[in-house]
C-alpha cells in the first residue's frame, strides 16, 4: 500500500544503513568551532589549489563542481566556511565514508606569501555494500535486506536491490539512481520491482509487478517530482467469503500514468514535529499513455505546527482527494482512496469505512472522493520523568480528528459533491502517548472515542495502537 489512504502499491524507498560502515565512521557534517573572527577576517588570502588525495573510481570532474566555491574565499574565516561547504556537500553525494579537510600555505615556485593550498583527504565507500533496516509504515512492520552499488560509474550513481517482507506486504526491486553533476537534488531514479499486498478489509489481495522513471528537481522552495510508472496488476480475493464486487474485480489489469509531485517542507522533523509547515500536492493521469486504467486523481496533504507555552505544541493537518474516472469504465479498487485506523481517522479500525459491499462479507471498496483533518495538542510527560534523555522521546498527546469518504455520482455537480462529503462526517477524539523513533517512525497508544458512527463502519472503541510515518 503506497501511502496512507490509497490502495496503489509502490516500490521499496531505497535505503538503509550500510553493513562494515558503523554511524560513527561516517563524518557528521557539523561546523568546527569557528576561531576568534576579528583576527582572521583582516587576513587577506588566495586560494591557490585545492587538491582531493583518495580518489580511486570517482571520476574528479564530478567533484569540480562541488569544491569550485572554495577559490572565490577572500580571507581565512571565508575560506574555512567554503572547505565546510564543499566538505558537507562531498558527503551528501552518498560516495565517501569519511572526507576530512587540511588547509596549509602554499609551497612552490608560483607559491603567494598569502597564498593557501586546500586539500580534501576522502575515503570512498566500499564497492559493494549491504544493507539491513526495520520499517514502520501503515500501521505495520516489514524486515528489509539488500544490496547497495555506490559509485557504480564513478559519478555518484547508485544501483539497489532490495528485498522487503512484512506483516501484510512482501516486496523485491532493483533501483538506479544518477544525480546531475553539480546539482544533487535534479536527479532521476528508474525502479523495476514487484510488490504482493494482503488488505484483509477488503478481502482482497493484489500483485504489482512495474517500472517506473522519475525525474526530481528543485523550483524555488520546492521539490518537484514527474514520473512515468507502467503496472501489470493482478487482483485476486483473499478470503473463500469475498463478496462479489471483489470476485468481479479479480483479474489483470495495466496501468500506465503520468504523475507530477510538489512538496514544500519547512518542518524541523517529519516525524514529531515542534514547528513549520508541509504543503504536499499530488497528481495522477493514467490512461493517455497506455493500458486500460483510465483516471484523474487529485490529493493534497497540508500541516502546520506551533510551539506554545511549556514546551507544548499545536498541530493541526488536512487531507483530501479525488479521483475522476475518464470514460465509460468505472474507477477500480486499486486506484480508490481509503480512511480509518490509527494513522488517520483515529477510533476506527484500519480502513473500515465508506462505501462496503452487501452481505456478510461486507467488504470495504474505497471511495472516489475523501477529506480528513485533525487537530493535535502534544505536551510533555506529566512531571517531565527522563528530561534531557529517554524521557523526551515521549509525548503526551490530545487529538481530535474528522473525515468521510464517499463515492460520487459526477454528473450531479461539485456543490452536490461537496453536499454529500459534508454529510454524515465521521469524527473522534481523546489522548495518548506517543514515542518518537528518532527520525525513522513514531508510535502512539491512544485511548480513543469515535463518535459520528455511520451503518457499516468498524470501530476501535477505546485503547488502540498505531505505528508509521505519516500520520493525521
Amino acid at each position: 500500500m503506497g501511502t496512507v489512504h490509497a490502495r496503489s502499491l509502490d516500490p521499496l524507498p531505497m535505503h538503509g544503513p550500510e553493513l562494515g560502515v558503523q554511524a560513527d565512521d561516517i563524518d557528521a557534517p557539523e561546523m568546527d568551532q569557528e576561531p576568534k573572527q576579528e583576527v582572521l577576517e583582516n587576513k587577506d588570502v588566495v586560494v591557490q589549489q585545492v587538491h582531493i588525495d583518495g580518489l580511486g573510481r570517482t571520476k574528479e570532474d564530478l567533484l569540480t563542481y562541488e569544491i569550485s566555491d572554495v577559490f572565490q574565499a577572500k580571507n581565512l574565516i571565508d575560506v574555512m566556511r567554503k572547505s565546510h561547504e564543499a566538505r558537507q556537500k562531498l558527503l551528501r553525494l552518498g560516495i565517501f565514508r569519511k572526507v576530512e579537510v587540511v588547509i596549509d600555505t602554499s609551497r612552490g615556485e608560483d607559491a603567494l606569501p598569502n597564498g593557501l593550498d586546500v586539500t580534501f583527504e576522502v575515503t570512498e565507500l566500499r564497492r559493494m555494500t549491504g544493507s539491513y533496516n526495520t520499517m514502520v509504515g501503515n500501521n505495520e512492520g516489514s524486515m528489509v535486506l539488500g544490496l547497495k552499488l555506490p559509485n557504480v560509474l564513478g559519478r555518484a550513481e547508485k544501483l539497489t536491490f532490495q528485498f522487503s517482507y512484512g506483516t501484510k506486504e512482501t516486496s523485491y526491486g532493483l533501483s538506479f539512481f544518477k544525480p546531475q553533476p553539480g546539482n544533487f537534488e535534479r536527479n532521476i531514479t528508474l525502479n523495476v520491482y514487484k510488490v504482493t499486498g494482503q488488505f484483509p478489509w477488503s478481502s482482497l489481495r493484489e500483485t504489482d509487478r512495474g517500472i517506473s522513471a522519475e525525474l526530481s528537481f528543485p523550483v524555488w522552495k520546492t521539490s518537484q517530482t514527474l514520473k512515468w510508472e507502467g503496472v501489470w496488476r493482478e487482483l485476486g480475493c483473499l478470503a473463500r467469503t469475498a463478496s462479489f464486487p471483489i470476485r468481479e474485480e479479480s483479474g489483470h489489469s495495466l496501468k500506465s500514468s503520468l504523475s507530477h509531485g510538489m512538496v514544500i517542507d519547512t518542518r524541523n522533523s517529519s516525524i514529531l514535529p515542534r514547528k513549520g509547515g508541509l504543503l504536499k500536492i499530488h497528481q495522477e493521469l493514467a490512461g493517455y499513455t497506455g493500458g486500460d486504467a483510465s483516471f484523474l486523481k487529485e490529493d493534497f496533504e497540508i500541516q502546520l505546527n506551533k510551539t506554545l507555552f511549556w514546551d507544548s505544541v499545536l498541530s493541526a493537518s488536512l487531507w483530501g482527494g479525488l479521483l475522476l474516472p475518464i470514460g465509460d469504465k468505472p474507477t477500480s479498487i486499486a486506484d480508490r482512496f481509503y480512511l480509518g485506523g490509527p494513522t488517520s481517522i483515529r477510533g476506527f479500525s484500519m480502513y473500515s469505512m465508506g462505501p462496503q459491499s452487501e452481505g456478510m462479507a461486507g467488504d470495504y471498496l474505497g471511495g472516489e472522493a475523501y477529506w480528513a483533518g485533525g487537530l493535535h495538542l502534544y505536551t510533555p510527560l506529566p512531571f517531565r520523568p527522563g528530561m534531557g534523555g529517554f524521557g523526551d522521546l515521549f509525548r503526551t498527546h490530545f487529538f481530535l480528528n474528522a473525515g468521510n469518504l464517499c463515492n460520487l455520482n459526477y454528473g450531479e455537480g461539485p456543490q452536490a459533491h461537496l453536499k454529500k462529503l459534508a454529510e454524515c462526517i465521521r469524527w473522534s477524539y481523546g489522548l495518548g502517548i506517543v514515542l518518537r523513533l528518532g527520525n525513522i517512525a513514531r508510535l502512539e497508544l491512544n485511548y480513543c472515542i469515535p463518535m459520528g458512527v455511520q451503518s457499516g463502519d468498524r470501530i476501535c472503541d477505546g485503547v488502540q495502537f498505531g505505528a508509521g510515518i505519516r500520520f493525521l
